[in-house]
């Protein structure tokens, strides 16, 4: 068996597209440009990247990006009143902080700072107790993106075992509540679970999200899982480039799984994809709408 390889691009680019196409109705029925602000702090070449990205996909959309450049040295103080005139500004429905942020910086009084509803990248405790409680929130962007793709291929996830390999606030524990929220039988695993591939073969859902390159080899897969790969992890090649490969073994997996991502190609398409359903949420709950 050769297991279906779940394509990140194809699923990315047709939430891209739904969410254009209700983000042009938005406009046109209420006069309303869903907005998301971007706030980068420093100069980190991968950050910049990833906030270029964003804000390309972000204006393809339709929808109103900006981005606050703050220096590298910029001060807690000056960082939180900038975020404290984004929460008060009702044209911007979404507000991101791209993280890391530098050392002299405490990350989590800063995403506190986010008021809850405009917080599109789902890390604000409020939006997390939420998760907890099935109430309506913000879910981080790439625990959402792995549930679409869960979702377009299991139909019915009612008493599932899932296995969730790493239990960071980011990606572990969303998920979790998530595949919970979906009546699965979820088990947390981590760097002190005994017996980790024991644990991973009773798996009818497999979410590996521990950042060990090809930590999950393919004898630790239940044939007929369904596996999502979150890892990325740079692989050094005799050249001196680097390779992208995933948490699992993906050339092992591919052989006992039903269904597996790939890295590159797989979940990390999916999370700017989200980001912007996330936005869009937040300007319909804005004006009252369902989200």
């Amino acid at each position: 068996m050769t297991a279906k390889r779940i394509d990140g691009k194809i699923i990315a680019e047709a939430l891209r597209a739904r969410v254009a196409k209700e983000v042009a109705e938005l406009a046109a029925a209420h006069g309303v440009v869903p907005g998301l602000t971007v706030v980068l702090v420093g100069d980190d070449p991968a950050s910049q990247v990833y906030v270029r990205n964003k804000g390309k996909h972000t204006a393809d959309a339709g929808m109103r990006s900006d981005t606050i450049r703050l220096p590298a040295e910029t001060d807690q103080q000056t960082l939180l009143a900038t975020i404290g005139r984004l929460n008060a500004d009702p044209g911007v429905h979404g507000i991101l902080v791209q993280l890391p942020l530098p050392a002299q910086l405490d990350s989590l009084a800063v995403i506190q700072a986010i008021d809850p509803d405009k917080d599109v990248d789902g890390l604000h405790p409020v939006n997390a107790g939420r998760l907890a409680q099935g109430l309506p929130g913000f879910v981080p962007c790439t625990p959402l993106g792995c549930m679409i793709m869960l979702e377009g291929e299991i139909a019915d996830f009612s008493g599932l075992e899932a296995v969730v390999v790493g239990r960071s606030n980011l990606v572990g524990k969303p998920i979790a509540q998530l595949l919970l929220a979906k009546n699965c039988t979820v088990t947390m695993a981590h760097s002190r679970t005994r017996d980790l591939p024991a644990v991973c073969r009773r798996a009818d859902i497999l979410v590996a999200a521990v950042g060990k390159a090809e930590l999950v080899r393919g004898d630790w897969i239940k044939p007929g899982a369904v596996v999502i790969d979150v890892g990325i992890n740079r692989f050094p090649l005799p050249d001196g480039k680097s390779r992208l490969i995933g948490d699992v073994a993906y050339a092992e997996g591919v052989e006992v799984a039903r269904a597996i991502t790939p890295v590159p190609g797989g979940v990390g398409l999916m999370t700017v994809a989200c980001l912007l359903a996330n936005t869009l949420t937040a300007a319909r709950r804005r004006l009252g709408l369902s989200g």
